[in-house]
């Protein structure tokens, strides 16, 4: 499965935030995966739909995570 991980800080007044989109699976397996990103890197989170919001610049290691776990990043 293809995901896409960006940093976004529009419209959250200069905060960053990980975003990781294009997840297909059903809500519990992305809430799994959302409580794993955010234990393995010790930061908040929320899912909002299939997409999965990950508090601060975190996207070389989400990158590395979800490889690790046999997504395929896009971009």
């Amino acid at each position: 499965m293809k995901v896409s991980v960006k940093l976004e800080t529009a419209g959250r007044r200069g905060k960053q935030v990980s975003v990781i989109k294009g997840i297909t699976h059903n809500p519990q397996v992305i809430e799994k995966l959302e409580k794993k990103l955010k234990s393995q890197l010790g930061t908040g989170g929320t899912t909002k739909g299939k997409t999965i919001e990950i508090q601060g610049d975190h996207v070389n290691r989400i990158k590395k995570i979800l490889e690790k776990d046999g997504y395929e990043i896009k971009g």
